[in-house]
């Protein structure tokens, strides 16, 4: 598997936060998250503190309220409050940043610094003001590019060759602060989203550590580069219209990329006719590109679905002619099964794809290559009340996903 570059360097000035120095005693950290990948960037920090690398203690954690999810619409604590909860550590859930209470408490607290991770809510000034060494944000982008709410999933959507994290202060434009690290991580093209995710967090945070005493000793201010804004891009928020593939519309890259950039929340689906009945909705959960010259192993006809020779996947040719191999689906109401078990399902019945219906809806464009997706509606997940706020949701947090 691809492993991470090596780190780029980053020399600039930095602001005044860096040149302040402290003594020797640990220095209070607040953490901010949410989802689950942000829970693991909290153990990780946790697990470093206790080791007593760093010289940091975590005095408070702050992550979203519980929001209600599931069929009974339970009221679910985020894992980062799990996490906090059973580490006995203070625990923070305003439904905005901006809350007075919450901003008085932070204050009380007078933490040394804060430490962002998928937080998933807008830091107002006055937040940004409290830490003495400012606050330093994971994010899983190379930033400049893809700042915004889903950074890695527009990354894969757009089948970029390099995905990434970065290490960045904090200021008031959304991902916009200096660079303290940033790391490279090389794709194969067959990487999904969530595994990946959760790597760049880790990583992320990994290097935020290493860095630390840095922050603390002032070092840091030679080390920050600032972000250069004229090669920002943004990362649009999902939504569930961001799930349909159309394969009348789409290359086979196209489609293998969404299904790679969207196997966490929204999911991806197509229709699908199977014995010439009304097209159903089929969900791909993966996917590769097919080789039409393959020796004994020809393309499919029009739009039937075939089995490749081996049985591995089943192969289908999109609109423009470009070939697509499906590995794992899920037919409506079934547990998801592998190519073979899905054909040998069909008991000689004819499967076709479907284009979509005339009075459907348009599909969302996005750009497919080198220059990512503009910004969508936001969307709220079917089966997760969220918190009223109007901040998007962070990295790897989708309403209505599962942790």
């Amino acid at each position: 598997a691809a492993r991470f570059a090596r780190p780029r360097g980053v020399l600039s000035p930095l602001p005044a936060r860096c040149l302040v120095t402290m003594s020797a005693a640990k220095r209070r950290v607040v953490f901010l998250g949410t989802p689950a990948v942000a829970a693991r960037s909290l153990e990780l920090l946790l697990d470093a503190s206790a080791q007593g690398g760093g010289g940091f203690e975590v005095a408070a954690v702050v992550s979203q309220p519980p929001a209600r999810s599931g069929r009974k619409m339970k009221l679910t604590a985020s894992p980062v409050q799990t996490l906090a909860e059973a580490r006995g550590i203070e625990l923070l859930t305003p439904a905005s940043a901006k809350e007075e209470a919450f901003l008085a408490r932070l204050d009380e607290l007078q933490p040394d610094l804060c430490i962002t991770a998928a937080y998933g809510c807008f830091l107002p000034q006055r937040f940004l003001d409290i830490p003495r060494f400012g606050t330093l944000n994971v994010h899983p982008s190379l930033l400049p590019l893809y700042r915004g709410a889903a950074p890695l999933q527009r990354c894969l959507e757009a089948g970029d060759s390099v995905a990434g994290v970065s290490v960045a202060f904090t200021v008031l434009k959304m991902d916009a602060g200096p660079l303290l690290r940033q790391e490279e991580r090389p794709l194969v093209g067959d990487e999904q989203e969530p595994p990946l995710l959760l790597e760049l967090f880790e990583r992320g945070t990994e290097l935020l550590l290493d860095a630390l005493p840095s922050v603390w000793d002032g070092s840091c201010a030679g080390q920050l580069a600032p972000q250069e804004d004229a090669r920002a891009t943004k990362a649009a928020k999902l939504s569930t219209a961001d799930a349909e593939l159309r394969l009348e519309q789409l290359s086979a890259s196209e489609a293998h990329n969404k299904v790679r950039a969207f196997a966490g929340w929204p999911g991806t689906w197509t229709r699908l006719s199977i014995g010439g009945a009304e097209p159903i909705r089929v969900k791909l959960l993966q996917t590769r590109l097919g080789l039409p010259e393959a020796a004994g192993d020809p393309p499919p006809a029009g739009r039937q679905v075939a089995l490749a020779a081996g049985g591995g996947a089943l192969r289908l040719v999109c609109g423009d002619g470009s070939l697509l191999e499906v590995l794992r689906l899920t037919l409506p109401g079934k547990k998801p099964v592998d190519a073979r078990a899905f054909w040998n399902g069909l008991n000689g019945r004819r499967a076709e794809w479907a284009s979509a219906p005339p009075d459907a809806a348009a599909a969302p464009e996005h750009a497919a290559a080198s220059a990512p997706p503009e910004p969508l509606a936001a969307a709220v997940g079917a089966k997760r009340q969220r918190v009223e706020v109007t901040e998007p949701p962070p990295p790897g947090f989708t309403w209505g996903g599962k942790y």
